[in-house]
């Protein structure tokens, strides 16, 4: 399957890079790790390193174009395939994502016209930094789902030297844990984030420059000008009395729209806060991660008697989404465990499958009595170790290519089919799972499929699973028959449309047509579907010719 390359954040500063010069061009075989091109930001020329195995099919920009960062720069895959649906799919959401990262400071600069001119007099801080001879390391975009990333280690220690290239931090994502590299030469004069901790995407968490170098002064710039957030935060507890308003103008623009980071927005619809009620500590009064965090509904829970006399109070007073904070503590020892950025976008992506696409469950009977014998003469001369769930990893694959209907993705306004079949493994960490993908799974053979399953669980053990490694599944399987569950209901991996769970293989009795009684083996699996875009008969057409695959397994090889 093709890959996107994509403009990369290569400084704390930049929204778009320069194609100085490309170092390959279009019909050019390319290998991960070669350099694609070399590109001018605002603070110097880098080299752009590619990370897909292939051909370069298409670039985005001449030279001497520039191209918003993490825009579509370049498409690498099989020569002649058809990368245009990513063009339109992809390009379409990354451009969009561009226009939001540029459009979110927006609402800082609208209240100018009203009664915010000492907010106004922020850039102008800006500039005065240009005469610091330090520069601010944010935390970096390193998989296209990642909002936040949490600080595995340091390093390096403030007060150390560090070039260009060094290795500051290890980073763990919401999909793996990713060397944070330095791109200034310097000293680490500061680190705002403590090994353990999450800093969102893009916050700082380092400063690097000269000894001595004033970098509270970055810092302050940051967090907005001294002086007016000070008096909004102020302002608030005097206004409290009379509910959030206050609260509500301060985190809010002209317009009444709340300004809050898309992470926090997320926060407060999971934990059933109302934004309102939220006093922002970001810039300009913007609501962030760390205001949620802290947030209590003691605030809401004082004028209580006077709810009691005014029935307008009532909605304040009916609302229980904050009071999972007031539950009682345990009698007895327990232990609180922070939750885990792999754990919070497990999470928040399975609860957005669950809750959005409408599931329904089909589940079937296996007899694998030929499927044991057939598995014990293949292992008999096939280079690695065939396990039942590479059988269902192929034979899902091939009953995917007989009914295509199975293989797409619900998109909103049209359902995506795809013409390549790409199985996600779900894979059991200690965090959490990940869900590696063994693409073109039709075209492998049991050995290759085997061999690809083993190399990924071994990475995923070890966290060196990277993003393009668990990305562009179109079909997933969840296997849970070597811990003895028969059967079980899977969540599925959107955007994928359906997962099939595999449950373990059980001794039963059987019938024959005689009336005879036999021992046999048996073993169930579920597929659940989107009924958006699957229907309950293309399901279980599916499932039927996935279940003559199994248990007849050469038919796997013709």
């Amino acid at each position: 399957m093709a890959e996107v390359i994509r403009m990369p954040l290569l400084s704390d500063t930049m929204t778009e890079g320069v194609i100085a010069e490309w170092l390959k061009k279009v019909g050019d075989t390319v290998k991960s790790g070669d350099i694609l091109a070399e590109v001018e930001t605002d603070k110097a020329t880098m080299e752009l390193e590619n990370y897909a195995d292939g051909t370069l099919l298409y670039v985005a920009a001449d030279k001497g174009q520039a191209i918003e960062v993490n825009g579509v720069l370049a498409v690498v895959g099989k020569p002649g395939e058809d990368y245009q649906s990513l063009l339109d799919g992809e390009g379409g959401s990354s451009n969009g994502a561009a226009a939001e990262t540029k459009a979110e400071p927006a609402p800082a600069e609208q209240p100018k016209t009203t009664e915010e001119p000492k907010k106004a007099e922020a850039p102008k801080a800006a500039v005065d930094l240009s005469s610091i001879k330090a520069t601010a390391v944010r935390m970096p975009l390193l998989s296209d789902t990642m909002t936040e990333g949490v600080i595995a280690n340091w390093v390096v220690n403030v007060g150390d030297k560090v070039k260009s290239g060094d290795i500051l931090a290890e980073v763990e994502t919401d999909k793996a844990t990713m060397e944070l590299e330095n791109y200034d030469d310097g000293v680490l004069l500061y680190i705002g984030v403590e090994a353990g901790k999450a800093a969102q995407v893009n916050q700082i968490i380092a400063i690097v420059g000269e000894e001595g170098a004033n970098f509270q002064a970055i810092l302050d710039a940051e967090n907005g000008t001294s002086s007016a957030p000070a008096e909004a935060k102020e302002e608030a507890p005097a206004a409290s009395v009379n509910g959030s308003s206050a609260e509500a103008s301060q985190s809010s623009d002209a317009e009444g729209r709340i300004k809050a980071s898309p992470l926090a927005k997320s926060i407060a619809k999971d934990k059933g806060i109302n934004l309102s009620d939220v006093t922002g500590s970001g810039e300009n009064g913007r609501i962030v991660k760390k205001d949620l965090d802290t947030f209590t509904p003691a605030a809401k829970e004082a004028p209580s008697p006077a709810a009691a006399a005014t029935p307008a109070a009532k909605p304040a007073a009916a609302a229980p989404a904050p009071k999972p904070a007031a539950v009682p503590e345990p009698v007895g020892e327990y232990e609180d465990l922070p939750v885990t950025s792999m754990r919070k976008t497990i999470a928040r992506r399975l609860s957005e499958s669950l809750y959005t696409a409408p599931h329904f469950y089909l589940t079937m009977e296996i007899t694998m009595d030929n499927a044991m014998k057939f598995r014990g003469q293949v292992n008999e001369v096939s280079p690695a170790k065939i396990s039942f769930n590479d059988f269902a990893i192929k034979a899902a694959a091939l009953a995917l290519k007989q009914h295509p209907a199975v293989n797409a993705s619900w998109l909103g306004d049209k359902i995506r089919r795809y013409k390549y079949i790409n199985i996600g493994v779900a894979v059991a960490v200690e965090d959490g799972l990940v869900v590696p993908v063994v693409r073109n799974a039709d075209q492998k053979t049991l050995s290759t499929i085997s061999t690809e399953v083993k190399d990924y669980a071994g990475k995923a053990k070890s966290k060196k699973l990277q993003p393009k490694e668990m990305e562009g599944s179109t079909f997933s399987i969840s296997n849970l028959g070597m811990f003895g569950v028969e059967e079980f209901n899977p969540i599925i991996n959107s955007p994928d449309s359906c997962i099939l769970a595999v449950g373990g293989i059980k001794k039963t009795v059987g019938v024959n047509d005689a009336g005879e009684f036999f021992v046999t083996n048996i073993m169930k699996v579920t597929l659940a579907c989107d009924h958006r875009a699957v229907d309950g008969a293309t399901g279980a057409a599916f499932l039927q010719t996935f279940k003559q695959l199994i248990e007849d397994p050469m038919r796997m090889l013709v």
